[in-house]
């Protein structure tokens, strides 16, 4: 099985930017909820490394922080961090759900010894 590389990027970049929170304006809630997402995230690149079809907690953390991100987007206008985290977590659902569908159609019976 190949290594779900972007999803471990992913999960580290969204815990990276909850530490910066934290070191640039002191926020706790910033730092929580980039350790806790990250956290989540980073299992489910785990899941989804072990089998490709296993998306649910992936999905679920990172549509959950995209609509958060997207909606202090629409209201804030800044692209960073709530921008950025909101297109990362767009490029990151569709990659997982291609990954899952790709790896579904993959039948032992299609493979060639």
């Amino acid at each position: 099985m190949p290594v779900d590389v972007v999803g471990y990027i992913y999960a580290a970049t969204v815990a990276a930017g909850g530490i910066m929170g934290y070191v640039k304006a002191q926020s706790i809630p910033s730092l929580s909820a980039g350790l806790i997402f990250g956290s989540v995230l980073g299992y489910g690149a785990y899941q989804t490394s072990q089998d490709p079809t296993n998306i649910g907690l992936s999905i679920a953390a990172t549509s959950v922080l995209g609509g958060i991100m997207g909606y202090r987007y629409y209201n804030s206008g800044k692209l960073m961090p709530a921008g950025l985290i909101a297109i990362f977590s767009c490029i990151a659902l569709i990659k997982t759900i291609v990954r899952s569908f790709s790896a579904a159609h993959e039948s032992p019976l299609n493979k060639e010894s």
